[in-house]
């Protein structure tokens, strides 16, 4: 579903595997800025990539970037697009935490909370606040947005994490 005005999300993109026309991690990360804005998504921030160890199974060390967006779209259909997106990048669905090319992840979203049962969609995010890999990237361009159910910043909680 469409709405007229745009809302702005908070995203999160991450990579530990290499594409095979793309390059490394940080270009695929790049790459998927790009395929964004040719999807309509107007990319209104970007965040540095910073390299950070895998959570679970995988060895590869991850490229991880964080971007704000804006879009009519609610939700639930940009979640649907970026599935598309990392489908298109080569993402298979498959064991957790597993090493992938391109993961895009809805953090935050202007409109508050969101909650949707299929696909199931959870925003904000359900584990971001304790996640440096996402708080790190994100505090650099949103510091000051408030998760809705803590009413805590963005810069409060990568605070948090880092010491944690």
């Amino acid at each position: 579903m469409v709405e007229a005005s745009p809302h702005h999300y908070l995203i999160a993109l991450g990579s530990n595997r290499r594409h095979h026309r793309l390059g490394s991690p940080r270009q695929v990360l790049d790459a998927a800025l790009l395929a964004l804005e040719s999807d309509g998504i107007d990319v209104l921030a970007i965040a540095p990539v910073i390299e950070t160890p895998p959570i679970g199974p995988s060895r590869r060390r991850y490229a991880n970037g964080a971007a704000i967006i804006a879009t009519p779209l609610l939700p639930d259909a940009l979640l649907a697009l970026l599935k598309r997106i990392e489908a298109r990048f080569g993402r298979r669905r498959g064991r957790r935490w597993s090493a992938r090319t391109l993961d895009l992840d809805i953090i935050l979203w202007s409109g508050g909370s969101w909650y949707s049962p299929a696909p199931p969609l959870i925003v904000p995010h359900p584990a971001y606040r304790t996640r440096d890999f996402v708080l790190r990237p994100a505090a650099t361009i949103a510091p000051n947005w408030r998760d809705p159910l803590t009413g805590l910043s963005v810069a409060q909680l990568c605070h948090r994490a880092a010491r944690g």
